[in-house]
């Protein structure tokens, strides 16, 4: 059961089971190991399982019709991440999933959880929460891609992931943010020499 504590964690902020609950909904996951650059989805294919990070970092991108990388989210131990278009739909997916560094993830497939959704019905209200927090968070990135300078996209970035900061290369802020990595050395070059 410890290796299971961080996902039991971050249910139990949410709703609580029963023990008999819990143990139904924690024996559906599978753990996977990745080694950094493990692909767990790829444009093309469906996205048949939602994924709990437990160690390391993933993150989900876009390529555009120039090859261009376009980083939608990262998700650090204690986050949830899929192509939640393919994985609801069961349609192919838009979107490239890979492991940042070498990672561990609990695995859950869409079948084990519609099930999961019928035994144990206080699922759909903790994953409703999640979906509620992530249309937020969609929507808060969207607005401010839009409006904001890209030196306040840059500092909501840090404040939306501080564990980050330090341990992701240049490369993948910027795609994040929308800049080049050029153009963000050069900002941040010029920031740190205004300070």
């Amino acid at each position: 059961m410890m290796m299971y504590s961080l996902l039991w964690e971050n249910v139990s902020r949410h709703i609580k089971m029963s023990e008999a609950e819990k143990t139904r909904f924690l024996e559906d996951f599978q753990l996977k190991k990745l080694k950094k650059k493990h692909y767990l989805l790829q444009e093309g294919a469906v996205n048949s399982n939602v994924l709990f990070v437990t160690e390391g970092i993933l993150r989900s991108y876009a390529i555009d019709q120039n090859g261009f990388e376009h980083v939608l989210q990262f998700a650090p131990q204690g986050w949830w991440m899929g192509d939640m278009y393919s994985f609801t739909r069961q349609k192919l997916a838009r979107l490239f999933i890979d492991a940042l560094e070498n990672s561990s993830v609990f695995m859950l497939s869409k079948a084990k959880l519609d099930q999961l959704y019928i035994d144990i019905p206080q699922l759909e209200r903790y994953f409703r929460i999640l979906a509620e927090n992530s249309v937020i968070a969609y929507q808060k990135r969207l607005i401010s891609n839009l409006s904001l300078p890209a030196m306040q996209r840059y500092e909501a970035f840090c404040n939306d992931y501080p564990s980050l900061i330090e341990c992701l290369p240049q490369k993948q802020i910027a795609s994040y943010i929308g800049v080049t990595p050029e153009f963000l050395s050069k900002m941040l070059s010029d920031r740190s020499s205004r300070e």
